[in-house]
C-alpha cells in the first residue's frame, strides 16, 4: 500500500520546469515592489544611508526570496505530511524561549544563535495554519460539528498562544487566535460556538485586566485617551498622528519628513514606518501601499479558491488571513484605531524573522497555486 502511495505521489508530481512556468509572476512582482518600497523607506529612516537598516533588509529579502521560491516549488503534499512535525518542533522552540530565551526591550521572545535571533512565535503562525489544515483535511463534517471534534485543534492553538502571552507578546498571541478562528469558520464550525467563546472573552475581561502587565494596561488607557500622558505612553500615537496629517496629499518629499528625520517619531524603522512613508509621500503613497497589499491578498485568496484539495484551500486561506492581520493591525495601530501593539508592517518594517516567515508564507501559498490540481488523500 505504501509503495502504491509513493507511485501515485510521483505520477502526480509536476516537473521543476512545469512548476516554474506555473509561478504567478504578477504575484511575485507585487511582493518585490512592496519590499523595494520598504528598503527605500529604511534608507530614508537612516537619513539617506544604507546602514544600518536598508542593506540588511535587502540581504534578508534576498534570502527570503530564495526561501519563497524553494517552498513554492515544493510539492504541497510534503507540507501536509510533515505538518505535525513542524508544529511540535516549533512548540519546542517556544518552550526553549520560555526557559532560556534572549531578552530584548523587556520581552523574552528570541533564541540567540549569535549571527541571527530567531523568534519562534513567527514560525508558529505558519505551523498553526499547516497543522490545522492537516487536522481538518482528515476530519469528517460530523466530527467538526461536534464539541469533541474541535477540542483537539482548539488546544493546539491555545497552548502556543499561552506560551506567547507569557513572553509577553499579546499582539502575536491574538493574531494566532484570530487566524485560528478564521480557519474554524471556513471549515464550518457553528456560529453559536463562536458566540460562546466571544461571550466568555467579554465576561472574563475584568479578570484578564488584572493579569495584564502595566505597559499593556497603559497602552489600552492611552488608546482611549492619548492626551492623558502626552510625553509618556501617549507620545507614540500623538507623534504618529502629527506625521500622518503633515504629509497631506502628496507628502513632503523623499528624505524631507520633519517628524521622522528630527527624531520626533519613535520606532520609525519598525512599527511606525507606515507613518514615515505617509509623511514623505502623503496620502498617495499610503494608498499605493494599501493597493499593493490588497492585490497580494486578492491573489492569495484566489489561489485558495482554485485549489482542488481541502488542505490547500485551508493553508492558503490561513496564511493569507495571517498576512491580512499583520497589515490591518499595523495600519490601524498607527492611525490610532486600536491600541499600540508590537506588530510590524510586513515587507516594509525592519525585521529578520518576520521577513523570512512572511516570504515563507508566500512560498507556501504559491505552492498551493502551482499544485492546485494535485489530489490529496486523507493519510
Amino acid at each position: 500500500m505504501y509503495r502504491a502511495y509513493e507511485t501515485s505521489f510521483r505520477n502526480q508530481s509536476l516537473s521543476i520546469k512545469e512548476k516554474l512556468f506555473n509561478l504567478s509572476f504578477s504575484y511575485l512582482l507585487f511582493i518585490v515592489i512592496l519590499a523595494g518600497i520598504g528598503i527605500t523607506m529604511l534608507y530614508s529612516a537612516a537619513n539617506g544611508s544604507w546602514s544600518p537598516w536598508a542593506l540588511n533588509q535587502l540581504i534578508r529579502f534576498g534570502i527570503g526570496f530564495v526561501v519563497m521560491l524553494v517552498l513554492a516549488l515544493t510539492d504541497i503534499r510534503i507540507f501536509m505530511r510533515y505538518a505535525y512535525v513542524f508544529y511540535f518542533l516549533t512548540l519546542i522552540l517556544l518552550i526553549v524561549v520560555e526557559v532560556t530565551g534572549h531578552i530584548g526591550m523587556g520581552a523574552q521572545r528570541w533564541i540567540n544563535f549569535g549571527f541571527f535571533k530567531l523568534q519562534p512565535s513567527e514560525l508558529m503562525k505558519i505551523a498553526m495554519v499547516l497543522v490545522l489544515a492537516r487536522y481538518f483535511h482528515t476530519s469528517s463534517l460530523q466530527s467538526i460539528e461536534s464539541i469533541r471534534g474541535i477540542i483537539a485543534p482548539l488546544l493546539m492553538a491555545l497552548f502556543p498562544a499561552v506560551l506567547i502571552i507569557l513572553q509577553p507578546d499579546l499582539g502575536t498571541a491574538l493574531m494566532l487566535m484570530f487566524t485560528t478562528g478564521a480557519i474554524f469558520f471556513v471549515v464550518g464550525v457553528q456560529l453559536w460556538k463562536f458566540g460562546v467563546l466571544i461571550l466568555g472573552a467579554f465576561v472574563s475581561m475584568p479578570i484578564a485586566w488584572h493579569f495584564l502587565h502595566d505597559y499593556q494596561q497603559n497602552r489600552i488607557l492611552t488608546f482611549l485617551n492619548p492626551e492623558r500622558d502626552p510625553l509618556g505612553s501617549g507620545y507614540h500615537i500623538i507623534q504618529s498622528k502629527i506625521a500622518l496629517g503633515s504629509g497631506g496629499i502628496f507628502g513632503k518629499g523623499f528624505l524631507k519628513g520633519t517628524q521622522s528625520h528630527l527624531n520626533f517619531l519613535p520606532e520609525k524603522h519598525t512599527d511606525f514606518i507606515f507613518t514615515m512613508l505617509s509623511e514623505e509621500f502623503g496620502m498617495v503613497g499610503a494608498v499605493l501601499i494599501v493597493i499593493l497589499n490588497l492585490l497580494i491578498l486578492i491573489y492569495s485568496y484566489s489561489f485558495a479558491l482554485k485549489s482542488t484539495s481541502y488542505f490547500g484551500k485551508l493553508v492558503a486561506i490561513g496564511l493569507a488571513t495571517n498576512y491580512f492581520m499583520y497589515v490591518f493591525i499595523n495600519m490601524a495601530m498607527v492611525l490610532g484605531l486600536i491600541p499600540v501593539v508590537g506588530i510590524p508592517l510586513p515587507l516594509i518594517s525592519y525585521g529578520g524573522t518576520v521577513m523570512l516567515s512572511i516570504m515563507a508564507s508566500f512560498g507556501i501559498i504559491m505552492s498551493v497555486h502551482i499544485n492546485h490540481n494535485v489530489q490529496m488523500g486523507k493519510d
